[in-house]
């Protein structure tokens, strides 16, 4: 698990590729329950390009953990360096810039905002990534292409849509600033054992083709197969699995 720190060169760009995901000395409770530890993960590494699976019962952590390695949770005491840059070194505003710029997310319930269009939703997203995308409408027809969504449904409200129809948009609207890292919390916990199935391998197939690492949470074993490497939150953390925690 160890590694070299990455050094900067007289340029100021790593002399080394620094991994994905880096934790040390990790330490996590939620305010006003600071004798409760929810993580406490002494040592985490996740290289560029894996795919990981993330398991664990409900109330385990998981969700928390995404959360911080979004940078929407800040530790209580030690690092969590994303892409090599420490999270806790930046303002809110800077990790909420740096998330937009550099993760991907799929949440459980996608979060899309109702009474925009599917278009819109995904302009959303790569306004707030700052990256130049001129050719966004092309870009979201390709990703559309891509996860086998019909073209027709990009003027209608994302409130118009199925369920399935949310999640490829979902998606769609995580994939456009082409992130470097992609985190899925649950999201196939609403489908059939043969949607799902089709939607995971829609999805490998397009992180591949992007070339982003994949963190995958799931309580649902059954999927561990489809990534290189399996992480039982409970053989990391070593908090004792508090309960009642997202």
């Amino acid at each position: 698990m160890h590694s070299n720190s990455p050094r900067n060169s007289p340029s100021g760009v790593p002399a080394t590729i620094p991994d994905a995901v880096r934790i040390n000395g990790l330490h996590f409770s939620y305010p006003g329950k600071v004798h409760t530890v929810v993580l406490a993960i002494p040592e985490w590494r996740v290289a560029r390009g894996d795919r990981v699976f993330l398991k664990g019962p409900s109330g385990s952590g998981k969700s928390t953990l995404l959360n911080l390695l979004a940078g929407i949770l800040v530790a209580n005491k030690g690092t969590i360096e994303i892409l090599g840059q420490n999270l806790s070194a930046l303002s809110a505003r800077a990790r909420d810039r740096f998330r937009a710029a550099h993760i991907g997310i799929v949440f459980q319930q996608f979060n899309l905002i109702p009474y925009l269009s599917v278009l819109d939703n995904i302009r959303l997203a790569a306004h707030f990534g700052k990256k130049d995308r001129t050719d966004l409408d092309l870009t979201a027809r390709q990703l559309f292409d891509m996860l086998e969504l019909d073209n027709t449904v990009i003027t209608k409200k994302a409130s118009d849509l199925s369920v399935g129809q949310q999640q490829r948009v979902a998606i769609a609207r995580a994939l456009v600033n082409a992130p470097e890292i992609l985190i899925a919390d649950e999201p196939t916990s609403a489908l059939d054992s043969d949607t799902r199935d089709a939607f995971m391998q829609m999805l490998l197939e397009i992180s591949k083709t992007q070339g982003n690492t994949l963190i995958f949470v799931s309580h649902d074993t059954a999927l561990a197969p489809h990534f290189h490497h399996v992480v039982n939150l409970a053989e990391i953390n070593q908090a004792g699995g508090s309960q009642h925690v997202c």
